[in-house]
C-alpha cells in the first residue's frame, strides 16, 4: 500500500514538473494535479500493458520509438478523464510524457520493491 502511495506522488512529481516545463502541459491545482497521478497510473497499469502488446510490431518496426508516442497518448488519455489537467498538443504530450518518464524514472531508482527507500552503498575492504 504504501509502495503505491509513493509511486503516485513520483507521478504527481513528474506531472509536476512537466506542468513547470513543457508549454502546453497545466494543472490548474493541486487537487487536479493528485488526480491526474492517479488517473495515470491507472491508465499506466491497465491500458498500457495491453496496447504495448498489441503495438509491438511498430514499436519493433522502430527500435522502441514509438513507446513515445504510446506514452503521449496515455497522457493525453489522462488529461480526458480529468478536469483541470490539460495537454494541448501532439508535442506537448510527447514532451511531457519524456518530462514525467525521466522525472519518475529517477526517482524510483530509490525506492525498491516494496515501497521503501533503499540506498546501496558500496564500501571497500582495506
Amino acid at each position: 500500500m504504501l509502495g503505491m502511495i509513493l509511486r503516485t506522488v513520483i507521478i504527481g512529481f513528474g506531472i509536476w514538473l512537466a506542468a513547470y516545463l513543457v508549454p502546453g502541459v497545466s494543472a490548474n491545482s493541486t487537487e487536479a494535479l493528485i488526480w491526474a497521478a492517479i488517473a495515470l497510473g491507472l491508465i499506466n497499469a491497465f491500458v498500457r500493458p495491453l496496447l504495448v502488446l498489441l503495438t509491438l510490431p511498430f514499436t519493433l518496426l522502430t527500435l522502441g520509438l514509438f513507446l513515445l508516442i504510446l506514452n503521449a497518448g496515455m497522457l493525453n488519455l489522462a488529461s480526458w478523464f480529468v478536469d483541470g489537467f490539460e495537454v494541448v498538443g501532439f508535442w506537448s504530450a510527447v514532451f511531457g510524457a519524456i518530462v514525467i518518464s525521466i522525472a519518475s524514472g529517477l526517482c524510483s531508482s530509490f525506492i525498491g520493491p516494496r515501497g521503501r527507500y533503499e540506498v546501496l552503498v558500496a564500501r571497500r575492504r582495506g
